[in-house]
C-alpha cells in the first residue's frame, strides 16, 4: 500500500493521517512494523516531572515528511539533524496534516537521548471547522472515538503523546464539547503510554472564538488546567509573561512560552538574537518552545550547517538547562546518523552520502568556550559510523593539561568500572600531547577510590587506571584494548570506587612539557565507552524466537 511504502522504490516510508475518516479507520496493520520505534526512551537525570524549566523543540520544515520519512535510511548529501539532545525535554514533530505521526527515526534518535517525541493534532482554516464540527458537535461518542484513536496510535507507534492545536472558530456546540475532549484525551495518554503527555496550542478559546492570547490567561486556563502544558503563541511581550507567571501559580513550568526562530510577527528575538527571547522566558521562571529551529538550514543553507546549527545553540547554552546520563553502559562512537561516508574499525568501508537518523549515537554536550574550546561533528574521519567528535582547543600558557566534559553523569557508581576510548591526535606534533578520561564524582565524605584506607580524591577527580591487556572475562568485548588501526589508539582503563556517586565524564588532554605559550590541540573522539564490570562479566541472554519478514531481495 502507498501509505506504507513508496510508490516509486517500495522502501518503507513514515505517513501522517488526513481528515477525520482516515483517523477514524486507522488500525494497526502488519505493514506497520517499520513504522514502531525500536528504541525505548531512556532514562536522564531530572525526569521531565522536576520542576525547573524546561525546553520544547517543535519541528517544522516544509510541510515534514522530507528525506526523514525514509524509515531504513537513505542517500541525501547534507541532511538536516538535530543533536543538542542534552539541552532539550520534549521534541514535536509539526506538520499541517491534521494527524501528525512522528517519523519513526526522529523518535529512534530522541529516545536514545532521553527526549520524549510528540505529534501534532491539528485542525484549521474552514476544513478545520467543518472537521471540528464533524466530532465535537454531536454527542461524546463522537469525541471520544477521536481522543482514543490518538492515544492507540502514539501507544503502537511507541512515541510519547500529542500537541493540540485547534486553529479555527468553534460553533456553540463545537465549543462545549472542546473541554471535555481534551481531558478525556490526556487521561487516554496517560493511561496508554507511560509518561504520555498531552500540550495545548494557545489558540481558540472556551467559547469557540479563534484569538490567540500569546500568554496564560482565563480565557484559556481551562485547557491548560485539562492537559499537560500550554504552549503560548509568539506574539508576546515582557508583560505578558509576568500575567502568566502570576495565574500559572505552581504549575509555571507547564508553560511553554513560544519563541519562532523565523521571527515572524511582532516577535521579540529570533534567529542569532534567540537568547534575547529565552532570557526573559527564564527570568520568570516559565519553560520555553522553540518553534523552527530548522532556520538555521532553511535560513543560512545547507553548506556550513554544522557550524552555524553549533553556533547557534552555543548562543542559547546559558539558558538551557542541561542533563544527566543515569544508567550504564554508556557507549558511543558520536554518529549524528549521516555522513559523506561509512566507516568500521577505522576504516572507510563505503563512499558517498547517507541519512538514517535511526543510526544516530547518544550525543555528549557541546562545551564551547570562545577562543579556547570547541567539539564539533567531524565527517572525514571516524572510527564506526559517519562521524567521530572533534575536540579542538588551547592548553594555557604554563599549565599542563585542559578537561573538556563529555557527559554529565548522575548515578552511584559500581564498585568496578571499566572505560574505554578510541582517539586519534591531529596537527603537526601529536606525540607531545596525552589523551585519556577522567571521571569526577559528586562531593561526599564516604566516596573512596581503590579500597577504603585509599584518601579521597582531591575535588572527587579520578583518573582511571590504563589497562595494557584486558582482565580474561573481557577479552571479547575490550579486545581492540591495545588494537588501534588505521592511525587510531585504543585504550582500556579500570577503575574501583567505594560509595560514590559518578558527576561527570571528561576528555584530558595533557602536554608532555607545560609551554610559555599556550599550546593549541586537535584530538578526534572516534568511541567511549563506561562499563559496569559485574554486567559485562555475566553472559548476555540468548537471542531467543528471531523471526524475519517483510523481505525484498534485490
Amino acid at each position: 500500500p502507498a501509505r506504507h511504502f513508496d510508490t516509486r522504490t517500495t522502501e518503507p516510508v513514515s505517513f501522517f493521517l488526513s481528515g477525520l475518516e482516515e483517523l477514524l479507520a486507522w488500525q494497526p496493520d502488519s505493514n506497520d512494523d517499520f513504522n514502531v520505534s525500536a528504541v525505548p526512551l531512556a532514562k536522564r537525570q531530572p525526569p521531565l516531572s522536576s520542576k525547573r524549566p524546561r525546553t520544547l523543540v517543535c519541528h517544522d520544515m516544509r510541510g515534514g515528511y522530507l528525506e526523514d520519512r525514509f524509515i531504513q535510511g537513505s542517500a541525501t548529501r547534507n541532511p538536516y539533524v538535530f543533536y543538542h539532545w542534552r539541552y532539550i525535554d520534549i521534541f514535536v514533530y509539526f506538520s499541517h496534516h491534521n494527524v501528525t505521526i512522528p517519523p519513526v527515526c526522529w523518535t529512534n534518535a530522541a529516545h536514545r537521548n532521553g527526549v520524549p517525541v510528540l505529534g501534532t493534532f491539528i485542525t484549521e482554516w474552514t476544513d478545520g471547522e467543518k472537521l471540528c464540527e464533524a466530532f465535537l458537535a454531536g454527542g461524546a461518542e463522537a469525541y471520544r472515538a477521536v481522543s482514543e484513536q490518538l492515544a492507540r496510535i502514539a501507544q503502537h507507534y511507541r512515541f510519547d503523546g500529542w500537541l493540540v492545536n485547534v486553529e479555527n472558530t468553534l460553533s456553540a456546540a463545537a465549543a462545549g464539547n472542546l473541554l471535555p475532549f481534551l481531558q478525556h484525551l490526556t487521561a487516554q495518554m496517560h493511561s496508554a503510554v507511560p509518561g504520555g503527555l498531552v500540550i495545548w496550542y494557545d489558540s481558540v478559546l472556551q467559547n469557540g472564538t479563534l484569538r490567540w492570547q500569546n500568554e496564560l490567561t482565563e480565557e484559556n486556563r481551562v485547557f491548560f488546567d485539562a492537559c499537560d502544558g500550554l504552549f503560548t503563541n509568539y506574539n508576546w511581550k515582557e508583560e505578558h509573561l509576568e500575567r502568566t507567571r502570576g495565574l500559572a501559580g505552581p504549575r509555571h513550568t507547564d508553560v511553554y512560552v513560544g519563541i519562532d526562530v523565523f521571527a515572524r510577527g511582532d516577535v521579540i528575538g529570533g534567529g542569532f538574537d534567540t537568547d534575547k527571547s529565552l532570557r526573559l522566558i527564564r527570568q520568570h521562571g516559565l519553560s520555553a518552545a522553540i518553534f523552527a529551529p530548522g532556520w538555521v538550514y532553511e535560513h543560512l543553507g545547507e553548506e556550513n550547517f554544522l557550524h552555524n546549527e553549533n553556533k547557534f545553540w552555543g548562543s542559547l547554552a546559558e539558558y538551557l538547562p542541561t542533563h544527566s546520563i543515569c544508567t550504564l553502559p554508556l557507549a558511543t562512537s558520536f554518529s549524528l546518523g549521516m555522513g559523506t561516508s561509512r566507516f568500521l574499525a577505522g576504516k572507510e568501508e563505503e563512499a558517498g552520502p547517507w541519512y538514517d537518523l535511526s543510526a544516530q549515537e547518544i550525543q555528549p554536550l557541546y562545551p564551547e568556550r570562545e577562543g579556547r574550546l570547541s567539539t564539533s561533528c567531524c565527517l572525514q574521519d571516524a572510527w564506526c559510523g559517519g562521524s567521530s567528535l572533534k575536540v579542538q582547543g588551547t592548553i594555557p600558557p604554563g599549565e599542563e593539561h585542559v578537561a573538556i566534559r563529555l557527559f554529565s553523569l548522575q548515578m552511584p557508581a559500581p564498585h568496578k568500572l571499566f572505560l574505554t576510548l578510541l582517539y586519534k591526535l591531529e596537527g603537526p606534533h601529536p606525540d607531545e600531547f596525552t589523551v585519556a578520561l577522567e571521571l569526577s564524582t559528586w562531593d561526599s565524605g564516604t566516596c573512596h577510590e581503590g579500597n577504603v584506607t585509599s584518601l579521597p580524591e582531591p575535588n572527587g577527580r579520578h583518573h582511571p587506571r590504563f589497562l595494557p591487556t584486558p582482565p580474561p572475562a573481557l577479552a571479547k568485548l575490550l579486545a581492540a584494548c591495545d588494537r588501534g588501526s588505521h592511525g587510531w589508539t585504543s585504550r582500556c582503563y579500570e577503575l574501583d570506587l567505594q560509595n560514590c556517586s559518578l558527576r561527570d565524564l571528561s576528555l584530558l588532554v595533557s602536554c608532555h612539557q607545560p609551554s610559555p605559550q599556550e599550546t593549541p590541540f586537535t584530538c578526534l573522539l572516534g568511541e567511549v565507552r563506561v562499563l559496569d564490570a559485574a554486567s559485562v562479566a555475566a553472559s548476555p541472554p540468548q537471542v531467543q524466537s528471531l523471526t524475519a519478514s517483510q523481505l525484498w531481495w534485490q
